[in-house]
């Protein structure tokens, strides 16, 4: 059996005959496409008795090289599918929490709203992104939302308020318990909404 030179000075000056074979006027375009002056490189050491140990040497170690590229290839896939997976889980949690969750601007636009918060409004959350949530709110609720947001805005961790929103058409008034918090994400609130109560609407609600 032949026995193979790894002679560490040998291996340099092929890996840098082979690089400049491959860095010639067309090798960028015959890389993308084609594999063969590389072969051709390994072809002309295997075939002179001097070289040939050190070509062999060269191509085990193109070969484990490409091995773990391949493995490293395969661990990114799985990766990437237990990251879609976890994202997938994330999203469903958050869209059929039994808490409503919307996200406002310091304006108290909706930005963000899982389904359990659009139907807690009554609406397509499509329709109810960007508008306010003070036009759901009686005059009362909507004090109450201001004084909540003031108090987290001043640096209260936590606020708690109870919403009373707009009368339905059957003239039922809803009260929502309400938290809020700063949106780690920076430029407005997170909102979590609980419990529906309904009440016959007093005048002006």
């Amino acid at each position: 059996m032949m026995k193979i030179s790894r002679n560490p000075n040998r291996l340099d000056a092929l890996r840098s005959r082979a690089v400049a074979h491959l860095k010639g006027p067309d090798a960028l375009g015959q890389a993308r496409t084609d594999a063969s002056p590389a072969l051709g490189v390994l072809y002309d050491l295997a075939s002179s008795p001097s070289t040939a140990p050190d070509a062999l040497a060269l191509l085990h170690e193109l070969q484990v090289h490409q091995v773990e590229v391949d493995l490293q290839d395969e661990e990114l896939r799985q990766s990437r599918i237990e990251l879609e997976t976890s994202l997938n889980r994330q999203v469903q949690l958050y869209d059929y929490a039994p808490v409503g969750y919307l996200t406002l601007d310091f304006n108290a636009m909706l930005r963000e709203l899982n389904q359990t918060g659009a139907t807690m409004l009554g609406s397509e959350r499509d329709f109810l992104r960007g508008r306010s949530l003070e036009s759901f709110l009686t005059a009362e609720g909507l004090s109450t939302l201001r004084a909540m947001l003031g108090r987290v805005a001043e640096g209260a961790p936590t606020g708690f308020a109870d919403l009373a929103l707009r009368s339905t058409p059957d003239g039922e008034t809803r009260c929502m318990h309400a938290s809020a918090c700063l949106d780690p994400a920076g430029g407005g609130y997170l909102i979590g909404l609980i419990g529906v109560i309904g009440k016959k609407a007093t005048p002006g609600a």
